[in-house]
């Protein structure tokens, strides 16, 4: 099969495989080169095509990102395969990043210290939070991720409900 007569929802997989991270709509189409009309197409199909067909794996859109991931039936088997291992402050700070999510990375430093920053670090490289620029300030914004929830399989924070009925009041 040439490069050509390659499906545009297979080369979508492939980059999505391949990165190993989840991805805009817009940086899909870079890797592929080609329009975001034609990757919004192909990742419907592709997103079709795994809800069709007994697979481990599944697309998932969070944010406005698309990624490649193995379904939450799996999340034991990855514990068991791949435990991660966190020192103490590296967990202290995902809970408080956890707790607080979002929050600001110069909040973060206030409360957990400066020896926070390698934390971070390790916690963005592991895949458990996701760090931003902030618009607003010069520091980043930290918030865990969808790894996070699936890994230490906690669907909801209680803190996360408590803000969503303070913003609803």
């Amino acid at each position: 099969m040439s490069q050509q007569n390659i499906p545009i929802a297979l080369k979508i997989e492939a980059v999505l495989y391949l990165k190993g991270q989840s991805l805009s709509l817009i940086e899909i189409a870079e890797y592929i080169g080609c329009d975001r009309h034609t990757i919004e197409e192909g990742i419907i199909e592709l997103m079709d095509n795994y809800a069709r067909r007994e697979s481990a794996l599944e697309i998932v859109e969070t944010e406005g990102s698309y990624g490649l991931q193995l379904r939450a039936d799996f999340q034991d088997l990855v514990q068991t395969l791949i435990p991660v291992e966190l020192g103490v402050g590296s967990l202290r700070t995902l809970a408080a990043i956890a707790l607080n999510s979002p929050i600001l990375q110069t909040d973060l430093i206030n409360l957990r210290g400066s020896s926070a920053y390698p934390h971070v670090a390790e916690l963005v490289e592991l895949g458990f939070i996701r760090k931003k620029k902030d618009p607003n300030s010069r520091s980043y914004s930290l918030q865990v991720t969808s790894k996070f929830h699936q890994y230490f399989q906690i669907d909801e924070l209680p803190i996360e409900q408590q803000k969503i009925k303070e913003r609803e009041i």
